[in-house]
């Protein structure tokens, strides 16, 4: 039987939410060349992909963080997501921007938190979890307990690991990387070559310089 690591991992792959290009990587906006894209808000346009997430991260949240009071979306990309979360579970719901309203109240929280309150984010994709994190630094900020983070897809970064051990958040992801490519692999999305040039790269992003495509 697949697991819901391999199933997501599929689907994920099947309507290009997530594309591999080793021969032709992308930049990323932090300026990292990268073999790897992913745009999670891609599943929102599929009803049979974006009903499997909301069921398999409200069981996620259920597991692993029975006790949560709220869920909080992180914004952009999971502000639906953590929406239908919330929904499906009956929870109170927020989101968190990434930087304050520069108009009216100027909210970085959207929707109303209570100090005390135990709150779950919800992500749709973890990287180097510092974006991440800073969602978790607001809804602390506003009095409120983090008891965990759930995530659409996770990259493994081992710097991710450490910054969630730092921040002392426990994070629990539906779907990885390494499943990913076990996936792609498997489906002949790629070849075993090109898989371990995506292995080369997941171990230290911020310097890896693109393989020359005649090597492939």
């Amino acid at each position: 039987m697949k697991t819901v690591a391999r199933l997501l991992a599929e689907k994920l792959l099947k309507i290009s939410a997530i594309k591999l290009q080793p021969a032709n990587p992308f930049v990323w906006a932090s300026g990292w060349n990268s073999p790897i894209y992913t745009d999670n808000r891609k599943t929102l346009s599929y009803p049979e992909i974006r009903s499997f997430i909301k069921i398999e991260l409200s069981r996620l949240v259920l597991e692993s963080f029975p006790d949560a009071d709220v869920i909080a979306g992180v914004a952009t990309g999971a502000i639906a997501q953590g929406a239908l979360v919330a929904d499906e579970l009956n929870l109170p719901y927020v989101y968190v921007r990434s930087t304050p309203k520069d108009h009216g109240l100027e909210n970085l929280i959207e929707g109303n938190l209570k100090p005390g309150q135990k709150v779950v984010v919800v992500e749709d994709l973890v990287s180097t979890g510092r974006s991440s994190l800073k969602a978790v630094e607001a809804v602390r900020a506003a009095g409120c307990e983090v008891i965990g983070m759930v995530a659409l897809f996770n990259y493994g970064f081992p710097v991710a690991e450490e910054n969630f051990a730092d921040a002392g958040v426990r994070l629990v992801s539906l779907s990885d990387y390494n499943t990913m490519l076990e996936v792609a692999l498997a489906t002949q999305y790629i070849s075993e070559d090109e898989v371990d040039i995506l292995r080369e790269w997941r171990n230290d992003p911020s310097t890896w310089v693109p393989t020359d495509p005649r090597r492939l």
